[in-house]
């Protein structure tokens, strides 16, 4: 399954421009929904359109494997 490192990269951008940075901003610059952004970061396995993660991948300057990672489903 894929998880999507949303939480992680906000605080690498809060840190890197030495401040906070919130969901609601993160939708606002993206025109990502926070709800889908709040999915994204919390639910396991959510499904998204590739044109978030082409947006989510210039608002954050990074590539598409720092945004998401594969992990092995529980069994």
């Amino acid at each position: 399954m894929l998880r999507f490192k949303i939480k992680e990269l906000i605080s690498k951008k809060s840190f890197n421009e030495n401040r906070r940075i919130t969901i609601g901003e993160v939708a606002e610059e993206t025109g990502v929904s926070r709800v889908t952004l709040s999915k994204m970061a919390n639910q396991r396995g959510y499904n998204t359109v590739t044109d978030n993660l082409d947006k989510l991948c210039i608002y954050f300057d990074c590539e598409v494997s720092e945004l998401v990672e594969f992990v092995q489903a529980e069994k």
